[in-house]
């Protein structure tokens, strides 16, 4: 016989689970599947998953939203008043990301939302730039995570993750960059106003001429 105190702390009775409660449901593979429902599935994976499929719905809603979805509130400027202003006014979406995803297949996703505006604005470090051209002018390779330091240093090779960049492509890099930050200065010299870091991301979006580059495109749509 299980003891009194036992069968109190480890048998004792659920509560009723809420009603809205949402089981756990993987996706059913023996039915067809869009990639949309794949997708959708992952709200009720469990884990990690779950944020993911909520970080996919608040993405949906905020491209849905228009200002005309919300009531006028009393102290609205006088600009949102006018219906066709409320109708055309949306959420801004901001994507941030480090520069590993950049020099990731990530990247190509990631140029993807940005050539067909479905983000806004694009947040990031200064890897997550350089990166970018980088990779217009030489290959990123697989490799591996153990790969020793010392050994690609004699090779000239520089490891990322489980990446290897050659040591080539940021010579080529620095080579294609110079003269371009010398013609900036130059023109700022001239007008007296110093750019910011999105004037100098947008005009190396501009020289890079790159399609499989992410700031061409933002350079472009914008």
């Amino acid at each position: 016989m299980v003891p009194s105190d036992a069968a109190g702390a480890i048998l004792k009775p659920s509560d009723p689970v809420p009603a809205d409660a949402i089981s756990v449901q993987g996706p059913n593979f023996e039915e067809p599947l869009s990639l949309q429902g794949f997708l959708e599935s992952y709200e009720r994976i469990g884990f990690q998953a779950n944020s993911l499929g909520r970080a996919m719905n608040i993405v949906n809603k905020m491209r849905k939203w228009r200002l005309s979805d919300e009531p006028i509130a009393a102290d609205e400027s006088e600009e949102y008043l006018d219906p066709q202003v409320r109708a055309n006014t949306r959420c801004n979406v901001f994507l941030g990301y480090t520069s590993n995803l950049i020099s990731s297949g990530i990247r190509e996703s990631i140029l993807h939302l940005v050539k067909h505006k479905h983000v806004s604005v694009l947040v990031t470090t200064a890897g997550g730039i350089e990166e970018d051209f980088i990779k217009c002018l030489g290959k990123t390779y697989l490799a591996d995570f153990n790969l020793d330091g010392a050994e690609l240093r004699k090779k000239g090779m520089n490891r990322i993750g489980n990446l290897v960049v050659p040591n080539d492509n940021y010579c080529k890099f620095e080579d294609w960059l110079t003269p371009i930050l010398d013609a900036m200065l130059e023109e700022q010299k001239a007008t007296n106003v110093p750019w910011t870091p999105s004037s100098f991301i947008r005009r190396l979006g501009k020289e890079i001429n790159n399609e499989e580059s992410v700031y061409y495109w933002a350079y472009k749509v914008t």
